[in-house]
């Protein structure tokens, strides 16, 4: 089947496809016109392949499996294993991202105080007591002479 063909019972882009291909994942043959010819179990690859991606395999680690899916070496309990430890991986970037985030929670915080602490100072610079904290305009008397 043709790239287009493959892309459309995929649902992965013709431009990802030819990006697997150019990282060695997909290995399709060419046509004497020069077209890429996929196979079927090629189809299947690119399924694992984007599914792979779906749940946050790197395209290496997806190399990585890659011949042993292909040589259906790869066993249930392989894959079972791969995703509990990104289950792990994505538990640690979610206690890091909620570190930052009360980290920036209490920079606002920290920022608001100085912001506070900044007007109050301005405002008894420009004021003295008795006194309003803009200039007293005195209307101008006109001479008659």
């Amino acid at each position: 089947m043709q790239i287009s063909q493959l892309a459309a019972q995929t649902g992965v882009s013709v431009h990802a496809l030819r990006h697997y291909e150019k990282l060695g994942l997909l290995l399709p043959a060419r046509r004497p016109s020069g077209y890429r010819d996929y196979t079927e179990a090629m189809r299947r690859e690119v399924v694992f392949i984007a599914m792979s991606r779906r749940i946050g395999f790197s395209l290496k680690a997806i190399a990585a499996q890659l011949p042993a899916y292909r040589s259906g070496r790869l066993t249930f309990e392989d894959m079972l294993e791969a995703m509990l430890e990104r289950i792990t991986d994505i538990d640690a970037q979610i206690g890091k991202l909620k570190t930052q985030r009360r980290a920036v929670v209490e920079h606002i915080a920290w920022m608001k105080i100085r912001q506070r602490e900044h007007l109050a100072k301005k405002a008894a610079q420009t004021s003295t007591p008795g006194k309003p904290p803009w200039p007293v305009v005195t209307p101008s008397r006109k001479r008659t002479t």
